[in-house]
C-alpha cells in the first residue's frame, strides 16, 4: 500500500473522530472510512494498521460508548417487554378462568330461580308419626 493511501485514509480517520466529514453522513463505520477516503474497500482492507487503529478508536470514542449503552438499554427494554408480554398473557388466562366461572354460576342462578319460581305455594303437612 502506498503512504498516500495510508495518508489518506488516516487523514479521513480523523474528520470522521472529530465530526467533520466531507464525503459522508460521519457515522463511525468502516463503509464511511474508505467513502471519506476516497479509497476502494479493497485497497482499505489491505491497510491492516490503519483498521487496527481504527478498530481501537472506535471502541474507546464517546459514540461507540454511547452505542453500547443505547444497545444495553435495548436489551433491557426487550426483556421487560418480553416479562410484560407473559405478565399479560398470565393476566389474560385468569380473566378467561373468571369469565367462566361467572358463565356458569349465572346459569347456575338462574335454574335456581326459575325452580324456585316454579314451585307451588300449596304447603303439604307431612304425615306424622304415631308414638306407641
Amino acid at each position: 500500500m502506498s503512504a498516500k493511501t495510508e495518508q489518506a485514509l488516516r487523514e479521513a480517520m480523523e474528520r470522521l473522530f472529530s465530526g467533520q466529514p466531507t464525503r459522508t453522513d460521519g457515522k463511525l463505520i468502516k463503509n464511511n472510512l474508505w467513502r471519506e477516503a476516497g479509497v476502494s474497500r479493497a485497497t482499505m482492507n489491505r491497510a491492516t494498521a490503519v483498521l487496527a487503529e481504527w478498530d481501537n478508536r472506535v471502541g474507546r470514542s464517546p459514540a461507540s460508548l454511547r452505542d453500547q449503552h443505547q444497545q444495553e438499554e435495548i436489551t433491557r427494554l426487550r426483556r421487560q417487554l418480553r416479562g410484560n408480554r407473559q405478565e399479560r398473557q398470565r393476566l389474560q388466562q385468569q380473566v378467561d378462568a373468571a369469565a367462566t366461572v361467572i358463565a356458569t354460576l349465572l346459569a347456575e342462578n338462574a335454574a335456581l330461580r326459575e325452580q324456585l319460581a316454579k314451585r307451588s305455594g300449596v304447603v303439604v303437612p307431612l304425615p306424622l308419626a304415631r308414638r306407641e
